[in-house]
């Protein structure tokens, strides 16, 4: 099983940062792994979507399930992708009306090594580069801050 356990003190709001990694269908704007999304559900508790992804000739596709209580954290959880399990956190602790601290978790598994080797690779890409990908996200969107 992989983990990735990142954390990072960020000039922008708790709510700004959550609304970013709520808007799933502007990834593939700003992830270059991310071919497109689809969202099935979204409403107050909970978002469920699916992302394509393709990177260095791998291409898969997962849907999480994802409960949320806005701006504070989202859960995710997987429905349906090749993984054996795919679980994870995204955290948005408030420091004070312009600065936050995200912490971003995610625990995945696959079902065998064979598939392992080949799609581990492109998924530790992914999550040690996907918090990085949402902060660089929040200038584009929100300006720079001097924090």
């Amino acid at each position: 099983m992989a983990i990735i356990d990142k954390s990072m003190l960020i000039g922008y709001s708790s709510r700004q940062m959550f609304d970013l990694v709520e808007d799933v269908e502007h990834y593939p704007e700003f992830l270059p792994w991310c071919e497109k999304t689809l969202v099935e559900h979204r409403d107050e508790q909970k978002t469920v979507a699916t992302l394509h992804i393709c990177y260095r000739g791998v291409k898969a596709h997962f849907t999480t399930e994802n409960e949320k209580d806005a701006p504070h954290f989202m859960r995710l959880k997987l429905r349906d992708g090749p993984m054996r399990r795919l679980e994870g956190s995204w955290q948005f602790k408030p420091l004070s009306e312009t600065a936050c601290k995200v912490i971003f978790q995610l625990h995945y598994e696959f079902p065998s090594k064979l598939i392992d080797s080949m799609i581990s690779p492109v998924f530790t890409h992914i999550g040690n580069t996907l918090a990085d990908a949402f902060v660089k996200r929040a200038e584009e969107v929100y300006g720079r801050t001097n924090v």
